[in-house]
């Protein structure tokens, strides 16, 4: 209580809060409102941006894996018809003449090869032991006997398999199984893609080889002449119910498939050189 004249008590006064303090503070809150609501707004842009990205991405990836199906199942289906008479390539050896054979006669080694052209593994084995499964074919030392399947197309859809597998057999008749099937998976297309399925793809990578296009290699291509014995093949490749392509077999034994004890071109080498001695 505050005294006043005569020591009357004077009543109490309430003490009243400094106006300009309390409109600083008011500004200050709301600058602060102003700013969370900015950062929360940038928050949800930015939600919303990586939601549009994420849709996108899935979009393009359901587009490619569509494309992929589709390009897969691009190539010429009246040729994926193996009925009809059944004409293996000239030289043509092993049981019903399934097996296109490479090297000499009286080598002591034998391979047995079962690839398809559109395999990815195929071509990983190719390229790995290519030289050296020439090298050894070229001295005497090693006879193969390649085996053509159409896995692929049956997993992928298309008919790029038969027809490499056609094409190859077709450059067998005219002496030239060996460098053109070295150019096919040299030149593979992506799984998916069925570019092997137009023959003038194959035709385009016969030109690689002296003197493999003519008329009559053309018109084997391009009739499928060799269909019905590829499928034939491939037939036989699932009765012998094998792993997969490729199926690699050095004097019966499958060779590429141990993993304990992993083949190598080296050991390939090897092994074929120590039957020979």
């Amino acid at each position: 209580m505050a005294l006043g004249r005569g020591g009357t008590l004077l009543p109490p006064r309430f003490v009243c809060p400094d106006v300009s303090e309390t409109n600083r503070e008011g500004k200050r809150t709301a600058r602060e409102r102003m700013a969370e609501e900015r950062e929360r707004q940038k928050a949800r842009d930015k939600r919303r941006r990586v939601l549009l990205v994420s849709a996108t991405v899935v979009a393009v990836l359901a587009l490619a894996a569509v494309v992929g199906l589709l390009a897969a199942n691009s190539g010429d289906d009246k040729k994926k018809d193996t009925s009809g008479p059944v004409v293996a390539p000239k030289g043509a050896s092993g049981d019903g003449g399934l097996a296109i054979p490479l090297g000499k006669d009286g080598a002591k080694s034998k391979l047995t090869v079962w690839e398809d052209f559109r395999c990815p593994a195929c071509k990983q084995f190719e390229d790995m032991y290519r030289s050296t499964i020439n090298e050894l074919t070229t001295q005497g030392k090693l006879k193969v006997e390649y085996h053509l399947a159409t896995l692929i197309d049956g997993n992928m859809g298309g008919s790029g398999s038969l027809r490499a597998a056609n094409a190859a057999a077709c450059a067998q008749d005219a002496g030239k199984f060996a460098p053109y099937h070295d150019e096919l998976f040299k030149n593979q297309p992506p799984e998916p893609d069925d570019a092997f399925g137009n023959n003038d793809k194959l035709l385009d990578l016969a030109g690689k080889v002296d003197g493999l296009v003519t008329d009559t290699f053309k018109k084997c291509v391009n009739d499928g002449g060799h269909d019905a014995w590829v499928g034939k093949s491939n037939e036989a490749f699932q009765k012998a119910k094998l792993r997969g392509t490729p199926t690699v077999l050095l004097d019966g034994k499958d060779i590429f498939a141990d993993q304990k004890n992993p083949l190598t071109p080296q050991k390939l080498k090897a092994q074929v050189e120590k039957a020979d001695q």
